[in-house]
């Protein structure tokens, strides 16, 4: 059985890698084939691109590549008509996916979208594409399971795998006791993507700064996803002037950060959901800019950003989509961190809001389900007949 995925996003590599190894413990003659990232790769998946190189988000940042994933889609279409997969299974990452499940399809393939993009909260006309490319869809969200259903979608409802994730990491301790040394810690996550870093973590250095000022005890760490961005943090650091803060840059901790912080000034994102598995208080901070604000106004029917606002329809934590000047979003982020930082009582009701959503809506084994579902819904090759 081949096996081709479609994957896009940092945070979707990292989980399709894991779908990867519990299709293997069931089917250990499986083999997988992407368009995905360096995670997949070591769980033994053959990546013929590395489309995770090329994640951005809005419009205005997709059109300097746009020849470039014009030459993605038919590169794709043709390994997917050289080799025919027996199924192929896209991950987010819509704007790129729509073309690859179309291609499987006009070929006959079975098309399976795990972690699907959310439609419901951006582009619920786009539900036409779904029923005319996709066969099925591996749902994370429990009422997305509703909303697709509800349109005539063949879905199941296998839980986020991020909460596994989350539950069988096993974390730097060394990290978490060093950063547990600090009287307060507010971690601070400037994004995955190049361009969430640019556009929010001088943003995020003008709360620091106040906070640095109001809790000289703080300790400010700051979790970079990759090499160039923690480079790119050295970089805004230093023009601030702002070297003499207690900021330390961590690559690839996330987690221990997460784990071992108060609260945490994020960029929004799927990493709210770690925020939701560790009951880490968050303020949820995007910049935007404003042809992208705007039209964001007019197309998003959904009104928060985070997950873990959108599983709870109600502001667990505070988010702020922020345009032009970012002064006055500074000032009220700054005004909930050091609420957080200075009244136990405040953090700590936040931190039971997060607790009691996670016990009301959290399954586990999300990537072992979505493994089943995917291996019982491919019908298996016909066995030729010998000669007699």
């Amino acid at each position: 059985m081949h096996l081709f995925f479609s994957v896009g996003e940092p945070s979707g590599d990292q989980h399709t890698a894991h779908l990867i190894e519990e299709i293997r413990k069931r089917n250990p003659d499986a083999t997988f084939s992407a368009f995905g990232g360096p995670e997949m790769q070591a769980a033994g998946c053959h990546v013929e691109v590395r489309l995770t190189d090329y994640a951005v988000m809005g419009i205005l940042n997709v059109l300097p590549l746009i020849f470039k994933f014009i030459q993605l889609i038919r590169q794709a279409g043709a390994y997917l008509e050289a080799h025919r997969p027996d199924a192929v299974i896209l991950v987010d990452f819509p704007g790129f996916n729509w073309w690859v499940a179309r291609k499987a399809k006009s070929l006959g393939i079975p098309v399976f979208y795990y972690l699907p993009p959310q439609l419901w909260a951006w582009a619920p006309w786009r539900i036409r594409r779904v029923r005319k490319n996709v066969d099925y869809i591996l749902s994370g969200l429990k009422f997305e399971k509703a909303w697709y259903e509800s349109r005539g979608i063949k879905v199941d409802y296998i839980g986020h795998p991020f909460f596994d994730e989350v539950a069988s990491k096993e974390l730097d301790n060394n990290l978490l006791s060093e950063l547990k040394q600090s009287e307060k810690i507010v971690g601070v996550l400037p994004g995955s993507r190049t361009n969430e870093v640019t556009r929010n973590f001088p943003v995020m250095l003008q709360i620091v700064s106040q906070l640095a000022t109001q809790f000289p005890q703080a300790t400010f760490p700051v979790a970079c996803y990759r090499e160039a961005h923690l480079k790119l943090c050295e970089q805004f650091i230093e023009e601030a002037k702002l070297s003499h803060l207690p900021i330390q840059l961590y690559l690839k901790k996330t987690s221990e950060i997460i784990e071992s912080a108060d609260c945490c000034l994020m960029v929004s994102g799927s990493v709210s959901l770690e925020m939701l598995a560790r009951k880490t208080p968050a303020v949820v901070l995007y910049r935007s800019h404003w042809g992208m604000y705007f039209l964001a106004q007019l197309l998003i029917t959904c009104k928060y950003m985070s997950l873990p606002n959108l599983i709870a329809d109600r502001e667990l934590m505070p988010e702020f989509p922020s345009v032009g000047s970012p002064a006055r979003d500074v000032a009220k982020i700054t005004t909930i961190l050091s609420d957080w930082l200075c009244t136990p009582l405040s953090l700590e009701r936040a931190r039971r809001k997060l607790s009691s959503l996670y016990d009301e809506t959290v399954i586990p084994g999300a990537s072992a389900q979505a493994a089943l579902a995917i291996l019982s819904k491919i019908e298996p090759a016909p066995q030729q007949k010998s000669a007699a």
